[in-house]
């Protein structure tokens, strides 16, 4: 009951940071992952694309449309390379359909009415890095630079004449420099080829550069993913110069990290691969099968490996990774096949997700150091008791009331801890991390047989009741009793802090519900009558109550102290 109210709630507040959870287990899951495979586009970047400029075979630069009108015939060819070779559309003055790159492609034109007969086609594939094209028995040609570039003999000039190409070196020495920026390129070209796949002899059109701005919370997410001791590698379909910039400016790539093409990942062994693993931190010209290979590889090292992707293509490594995050902006398969959604596509939403994760772990930690703290006082009392004469020292009815605030209110207390950017500092649980770790033993075992004692000696050291007027208002300040050491509890199991009341104020739930458990109390004891068997404490015997509760406070601090100075590990 308590993991599913702390991940309900949690469920509720995660969607104000834009994370949509489809599975409650994906949340506790995402706390404990030790390697993140991200994209880039929209989620390490805006995802806004936009034409930067189109530069001509002979290097001349045009930034708008209008500069290229200048030139008729050669602003006629970019312009049907452009569209006709584009599975974007106009509707009214938007431009729809079609993946990003044709989008910010097409919307570099305006809108034009007359109409383009393509006569075939071949889609673009990750795997060629090109599509094809064919109007009036030309072949339009849309790829990346290294696939099409090395094809072309000739450029098309100012005037729209075919020119032979001469400075071959400084077109790559441009590409290069742009891609080195973090710019993607694209090369257009046409052919008269009578196979649409025939890529030789082609006349260069232009090189289209686009410019995709790196998130400003990108780079804030990927140092709290960093600081969480998770191994973060870019996943995308951009050239090698093109990615390690964009990886090394968000703070993915640092110097002596491998950055691979997928050539480069798929000549390398499963073997050699688990061996470079933490090394690499980017995967260029990707392909869909890359990602399932990288997911099946880290798990067969025993990693929790997050995943995350839009496109239909990337479903199964969605599905096979322990936690998958598709994009809001994705397809619905890729949703479907996810634990969580970023609704926002922004990488910072999914740092936000593994904080969440690994405050839900520490919250449940948190409710059982509680539960098993009671549970020992109460289980000590049960065999101790008949003994020493103690009998039956709570009713059933009052046994009732205990187990709602052992049980459903502390739960919803501590469901609603804050996640503290603390915990991002912190390992990665493993696997096989046991539930109760050393420190917990270490709280249960004290605390509960410290609050055991307390109890035995209320009910039994004749200095103590009689302090109180007759055994049925010592029973009834014994019940009180036990309820605020279960209260003061609470505030020692929510932190490992010597301040128990460390942020305190950002887990309102809690203070309102501590609040709740008080005042019903307090009524319980003064009108609970013969169903509670009580009666109304005078103010001398409540304090006396209140103050053996409150012991179990500064005996927790102590414990908590010793821990310190013996510079012992502590904490959930």
């Amino acid at each position: 009951m308590m993991i599913t109210l702390v991940l309900s709630s949690n469920m509720k507040r995660m969607l104000k940071d834009n994370v949509l959870v489809r599975k409650l287990v994906g949340i506790e899951t995402s706390g404990s992952i030790n390697i993140l495979f991200t994209d880039k586009t929209g989620t390490l970047t805006k995802g806004k694309l936009e034409v930067k400029s189109i530069i001509s075979g002979d290097l001349k630069e045009y930034k708008k449309e209008k500069d290229l009108e200048k030139y008729k015939k050669y602003y006629d060819i970019v312009k049907l390379s452009c569209i006709g070779n584009n599975q974007s559309s106009y509707d009214d003055d938007k431009v729809i359909g079609g993946n990003i790159t044709d989008r910010a492609i097409l919307s570099f034109f305006k809108r034009d009415n007359k109409r383009i007969k393509k006569e075939d086609m071949i889609p673009f594939d990750s795997k060629n890095k090109y599509s094809v094209t064919r109007v009036d028995g030309v072949n339009l040609i849309k790829g990346a630079p290294e696939v099409i570039l090395k094809n072309c003999i000739g450029y098309y000039d100012n005037f729209g004449s075919i020119r032979k190409i001469l400075n071959m070196s400084k077109i790559e020495s441009l590409i290069k420099e742009n891609t080195r920026n973090g710019i993607r390129v694209l090369v257009l070209a046409t052919s008269k080829n009578r196979s649409m796949s025939d890529l030789k002899d082609l006349c260069l059109v232009g090189i289209i550069l686009i410019k995709d701005d790196i998130r400003k919370e990108a780079i804030e997410g990927v140092s709290l993913v960093n600081d969480a001791h998770i191994k973060t590698v870019m996943i995308t379909g951009d050239n090698k110069d093109t990615a390690k910039s964009i990886a090394k400016e968000v703070g993915i790539y640092k110097e002596g990290d491998l950055v691979l093409t997928s050539e480069e990942l798929n000549k390398l062994s499963d073997e050699e691969l688990k061996s470079k693993i933490f090394e690499i931190s980017v995967v260029a010209r990707s392909l869909p099968t890359d990602k399932s290979r990288l997911v099946r590889i880290c798990q067969e090292m025993d990693l929790v490996v997050g995943m995350t992707g839009d496109g239909v293509n990337d479903a199964p490594a969605l599905k096979k990774a322990d936690v998958g995050f598709g994009m809001g902006s994705g397809t619905e398969v890729a949703k479907e096949a996810s634990d969580i959604v970023i609704l926002d596509d922004n990488f910072l939403s999914i740092s936000k997700a593994i904080l969440f994760g690994r405050t839900i772990f520490k919250s449940i930690r948190k409710f059982i150091i509680l539960q098993l703290t009671i549970n020992l006082c109460a289980l000590s009392l049960s065999i101790i008791g008949p003994f020493i004469n103690i009998e039956m020292p709570i009713t059933v009815i009052q046994m009732l009331w205990i187990n709602m605030v052992m049980d459903t209110f502390a739960g919803l207390a501590f469901s609603f801890e804050p996640p503290l950017k603390e915990y991002m500092k912190e390992m990665p649980k493993k696997k096989d991390e046991p539930i109760i770790n050393k420190y917990m033993i270490n709280q249960i075992f004290f605390t509960g047989i410290f609050s055991s004692l307390i109890c035995i000696l209320f009910l039994k050291v004749p200095f103590i009741s009689n302090l109180f007027r007759n055994e049925t208002y010592l029973y009834t300040a014994f019940f009180g009793l036990f309820i605020f050491i279960d209260i003061f509890n609470c505030f020692n199991a929510r932190t490992h802090r010597l301040n128990i009341l460390g942020n305190i104020l950002k887990n309102k739930v809690f203070l309102i519900i501590i609040s709740f458990i008080v005042i019903v109390q307090i009524f319980l004891i003064y009108y609970g009558g013969s169903v509670f068997r009580t009666s109304g404490l005078s103010l001398f015997e409540f304090e006396i109550m209140i103050l053996f509760a409150f012991t179990v406070i500064p005996f927790d601090f102590i414990r908590k102290l010793i821990l310190k100075k013996k510079g012992l590990k502590y904490g959930v």
